[in-house]
Order: C-alpha cells, then sequence, then structure tokens
C-alpha cells in the first residue's frame, strides 16, 4: 500500500529534527547516533510496508521500551554516561540540562513512541514510523556503545550503556522482526479474561 506524501514529509522532518536537536545540545557524535536511529527508522518505514497488528508488536514494544527507560537509561546515569564521553571521547564540556534539550531529545521522542499503541490500533501509518525508529534506535544505534570505546586512547573495555544493550538490542531486533514479517495473526492477551465455550 502506498504511504500517504504527507505522512512521509512529516516523517523525514521529525527524522532530521531530533539528530538536528542533538547537534544543538551535544554535538556531533550524538547527532550521528540519532541519524542513524531515526533516518534509518524512516528509510526501514518506507521500504517495509509493515500491516503488523498491535496484538503482535506489542509484548517486544513494550519490552523494548521497558529496558531503555529502566536499564539503558539508569545504566547510563549510574555510570556517568555524558561525562565520560566529554573526558575520553569529545574533549568536551558535559552537557548542562534545559528546556530544550529536554523537549528535543526526552519530551519529543519518547511522546512519539509512546503514542505507537493508539496510532497502530487505529491503522495510522505515522503509528508503524515511530515504532521503526524506537526499534532502530535501540537495536542498531544504541550499539554505538560498542564502538565508543574505539574512540577512545585507551585499550578496548566497558563503556557506560554497554551492558544494558545487551538486554535492549535483542529486543528492538524482535520487533523489527515483526514489523518486517507483517504478522497479523491475533495474539493472545494473557491479561485478558478468556471466554469459557459452551459444550
Amino acid at each position: 500500500m502506498q504511504k500517504n506524501p504527507v505522512n512521509i514529509l512529516i516523517a523525514l522532518l521529525f527524522s532530521l529534527l531530533i539528530p538536528a536537536f542533538g547537534y544543538h545540545f551535544l554535538g556531533l557524535l550524538y547527532a550521528v547516533v540519532f541519524l542513524v536511529g531515526y533516518l534509518g527508522g524512516f528509510i526501514l518505514w518506507v521500504l517495509f510496508p509493515s500491516n503488523a497488528s498491535w496484538a503482535s508488536l506489542k509484548v517486544p514494544y513494550w519490552l523494548t521500551l521497558i529496558a531503555f527507560l529502566l536499564l539503558h537509561k539508569v545504566e547510563e546515569n549510574r555510570m556517568a554516561f555524558f561525562e565520560v564521553v566529554s573526558e575520553k571521547i569529545t574533549g568536551g564540556t558535559v552537557p548542562g540540562l534545559s528546556a530544550g534539550l529536554i523537549v528535543g531529545l526526552a519530551v519529543l521522542p519518547i511522546g512519539a513512541w509512546l503514542a505507537v499503541p493508539s496510532l497502530i490500533k487505529r491503522g495510522q501509518e505515522l503509528g508503524y514510523y515511530s515504532a521503526w525508529t524506537l526499534f532502530v534506535s535501540m537495536g542498531v544505534a544504541e550499539l554505538a556503545h560498542f564502538v565508543f570505546p574505539f574512540l577512545t586512547q585507551e585499550p578496548y573495555g566497558y563503556f557506560p550503556g554497554m551492558f544494558s544493550v545487551v538486554v535492549l538490542a535483542p529486543l528492538a531486533w524482535w520487533g523489527i522482526a515483526r514489523l518486517i514479517g507483517n504478522d497479523r495473526r491475533k495474539v493472545s492477551d494473557p491479561l485478558e479474561p478468556k471466554t469459557l465455550s459452551k459444550k
């Protein structure tokens, strides 16, 4: 099914907007990582006309989102990810919190990802686009944590955020596989009460 040109334009602009925020507030290195996730998600959304059901996507979607927020972001914060990048790679100052940074790199992307269930349930194209950006960001762009040690002057070793990516990335790959597979099967929800058949 051919995508609506307006939706394609909206998705493309959003895919460039988030990396632009990243470049402005954090620098080139972060912008490249965001570009991989968002522009990569956009390209795959255009190439693979997914119509996967929400029932088939919801488990990898929720697990990926939870792993990102409760495992990956916690590890990055506890292990001083931004400080280590600034000290060992970019040589710049640690980025400070600002309203623009919070809106551009937290509210907008996470808001778009949280809209996925509602949009996909209604068959909206942009819901699939947002799902693609989530899964590609978590399953491909976050692999940058394994590249970052090569950018330091030290022997290859642990880099903040690396451990949780081992959990996060495979969950996102599962979501990508569901999107590509166009799985429209009705997957039973274990939380929904089952109706008993009459004999």
